[in-house]
């Protein structure tokens, strides 16, 4: 291994090319979910609401139902 100012060389492009390689399959997987996104806007579905629930799914309960709370409180605020 060859050291260049104290940093290992061969161990850093390791490094580099995995995270290049990685980004690489990151913008292919974006591409993907971009396609799904479009077929399902072309069988009739709403997809700021499919974003919305796919967002609302990763939550944890607690934390859902908190926002949720929070929200009503919100919308009662600007109502009344």
């Amino acid at each position: 291994m060859a050291d260049v100012g104290g940093v290992a060389s061969d161990r850093l492009k390791s490094f580099v090319e995995r995270i290049e390689r990685l980004e690489e399959e990151k913008q292919a997987l974006a591409a993907d979910i971009r396609e799904v996104y479009s077929e399902a806007k072309g069988a009739g579905f709403d997809v700021k609401v499919m974003r919305q629930l796919i967002r609302l799914r990763k939550m944890d309960d607690d934390d859902r139902t908190q926002m949720e709370e929070i929200l009503t409180v919100y919308e009662r605020a600007l109502s009344g």
